[in-house]
């Protein structure tokens, strides 16, 4: 499977609400794109779902370790710095410009750090 059947797997598993907010946060080539696949989908098998939520989760957990900093990181220093009350009206003011598009953090990995994490899959993963 490539990366567009995987993303449209993971869609389709998803459900449509929960599917249609991730469309909220693509390019629209980008949701062009995952409806193509999403509608020559026939059907999705269970060893399917399994490994695709299998390899999504592994990329979350991997986010978390690579992750430098986060909106996690920036409450908890703001809550030290400023105080609880202060810090929540800072993050309130920021929280539409902090909106994060699905696999970004990938983008900003080194590539050394990608490749160890996949260098032992199997390459039809």
């Amino acid at each position: 499977m490539d990366g567009i059947q995987k993303a449209a797997i993971l869609l389709i598993t998803l459900g449509p609400e929960k599917a249609a907010v991730v469309f909220k946060h693509l390019k629209e080539d980008e949701i062009e794109q995952l409806t193509l696949e999403i509608a020559n989908t026939r059907s999705v098998t269970p060893a399917q779902k399994e490994q695709v939520l299998n390899e999504f989760y592994e990329v979350c957990l991997a986010q978390q370790y690579i992750a430098e900093g986060g909106i996690g990181y920036a409450k908890d220093l703001l809550q030290k710095a400023l105080g609880e009350s202060k810090a929540q009206e800072v993050l309130g003011k920021l929280t539409a410009s902090l909106q994060v598009r699905p696999f970004e953090f990938i983008r900003k990995t080194e590539a050394s750090q990608i490749l160890n994490f996949i260098q032992d899959e199997h390459p039809q993963t």
